[in-house]
């Protein structure tokens, strides 16, 4: 009947009635179409329900999905994994009962969304199903919970097998070849699942460190001395010691991560450099140094099967000529932020931050500015207003490989 009225449309003939009754068909005709293949899941809302003995969770979605559920500690919470999604609905939104007392949810990795759940104790996952839809419902995914005992708790466990972590020899920075083009590494910070700071206005951090990268991969790109490796290129989380492995799996000759923090005093403003040290230097970059290392615990990694070796690279194995070299660029970039930028007065700062721990990879970390400050918060959402911001960085890369190459 469609391709009839179709053809019949071109004669321009229609009265009143026919042309209401063919525009009912082709509503009609639209709606028996198929979803397109292939489209991205959809969460609509969140909702939780507290009941005698179990907290429930629901989560509306647009179709099927498949999931994958365990529990871990330190703190005590629930990881879902899902299927990529699209989300319409915030964490912030949602009313966290029973016992919830906080989630985040976001894309994991490529293909893979996750839903970190957490509890206010120890908790087993009781039932998890997935509802057909019914009634004025879609589909909906539920997961209810109980409290248990501790000892129930880690006889429940769930202790999935990690691959290993793949082995990268240590190459001095010096023995870069010679005539290839300089490889800059750039990470904005966070992503995905984890957030970071959410400024005053709503403006969350991991867009700003994003952006941002992409403005000052672009800038150095146009100069076309560069190589430029981001370590995401959309709102994906990554993991800290992925960072810093695809910074030394891409043979990196500098490493520039990018954040936008928050910190109590709200009157403070403006950028600053981190580089490694064992000792921070201030209780502030200490501070910040905790919370940024903190990451891969908010997106709910399990650390509990892996050796020292695996979950922390060792300070010690940074070489002492990396270290010289982070601090060269550091100083660098700190006299070319002053000129563009607010800076803070004690502009080069040292912490442990775990994302600068690559031993053969010179590594920055920039504090762009802060979210807790309303007019750095202006400033970073600001496409306009950040080209200073990374004009000066670029500026810094520069100055940092001609004083290279007038050592050689």
């Amino acid at each position: 009947m469609l391709p009839y009225f179709l053809k019949w449309r071109k004669t321009g003939r229609r009265s009143g009635v026919t042309s209401l009754f063919l525009s009912l068909i082709t509503v009609v005709c639209s709606l028996a179409l198929p979803a397109a293949v292939g489209a991205t899941p959809v969460v609509t809302d969140v909702r939780t329900g507290v009941h005698t003995d179990m907290t429930r969770l629901v989560l509306d979605v647009s179709d099927k999905v498949n999931y994958r559920i365990f529990v871990l500690d330190n703190p005590y919470r629930i990881v879902v994994d899902l299927p990529e999604v699209a989300w319409q609905v915030k964490a912030d939104q949602v009313q966290y009962r029973g016992l919830i007392k906080g989630m985040r949810f976001g894309l994991f990795e490529a293909g893979t969304s996750r839903v970190v759940i957490d509890t206010k104790g120890p908790v087993k996952v009781r039932q998890a199903f997935l509802l057909p839809p019914r009634a004025n419902f879609g589909f909906r995914f539920v997961i209810d919970m109980s409290a248990v005992g501790s000892e129930e708790f880690k006889r429940t466990k769930n202790t999935t097998k990690k691959k290993p972590a793949t082995q990268v020899a240590i190459v001095p920075p010096g023995a870069r070849k010679p005539n290839a083009k300089p490889i800059i590494v750039i990470d904005p910070g966070h992503g995905g699942i984890d957030p970071g700071t959410i400024g005053g206005r709503g403006t969350y951090e991991k867009n700003v460190t994003l952006g941002v990268a992409k403005e000052l991969q672009k800038y150095l790109l146009k100069s076309n001395k560069y190589k430029v490796i981001l370590t995401r290129n959309r709102d994906v989380f990554v993991r800290l010691r992925n960072r810093v492995s695809k910074g030394r799996n891409a043979g990196g000759d500098l490493f520039i991560s990018l954040h936008a923090d928050s910190i109590s005093r709200r009157d403070v403003r403006g950028a600053s450099v981190y580089t490694l040290s064992e000792k921070a230097s201030d209780k502030e970059a200490a501070a910040l140094a905790r919370k940024e290392n903190k990451a891969d615990i908010i997106a709910g990694m399990d650390f509990g099967d892996q050796s020292k070796d695996v979950a922390n690279i060792l300070i010690d194995l940074v070489q002492r000529e990396t270290m010289n070299l982070s601090a060269t660029f550091a100083n660098i970039a700190v006299d070319q932020l002053a000129a563009g930028v607010t800076v803070l007065r004690r502009s080069h700062r040292y912490a442990g931050f775990a994302v600068l721990k690559a031993p053969d990879v010179p590594s920055v970390l920039v504090e762009m500015g802060y979210l807790s400050n309303a007019k750095d918060e202006q400033m970073l959402k600001s496409p306009k207003r950040r080209r200073k911001l990374v004009r000066s960085l670029g500026k810094a890369v520069d100055g940092y490989f001609a004083r290279k190459l007038t050592q050689q």
